[in-house]
């Protein structure tokens, strides 16, 4: 396997080798792929690194809020099932003692 030092430096080389003109076209290219590339990513609508991390942190908080609610909800519906089972054994025990 070729040493990445040693490509690199190949590729140098070759590059250097060029006449001064296919150095400039390939200068120009970069330019205009890079033109390209930017105008096509604005259109895209993408958001920024900074904007990307600001909502990881909104949804990283929502989950652990939304985590305590579920908590809530289930001590509630236990409380309340409890409740149910009191009143009712008082049903039940009222109608044995009807009867």
């Amino acid at each position: 396997m070729i040493d990445p030092k040693t490509f690199d430096d190949l590729a140098k080389r070759f590059t250097e080798a060029l006449p001064s003109s296919f150095r400039q076209f390939q200068a120009d290219m970069e330019k205009n792929i890079h033109a390209a590339l930017q105008a096509t990513f604005n259109k895209l609508d993408l958001v920024t690194r900074e904007e990307f991390e600001v909502q990881q942190g909104v949804l990283a908080r929502t989950r652990a809020k939304l985590e305590e609610l579920e908590k809530q909800v289930a001590e509630l519906e236990a409380k309340a099932s409890i409740g149910k089972r009191r009143k009712s054994a008082e049903k039940s025990g009222e109608t044995e003692g009807d009867g």
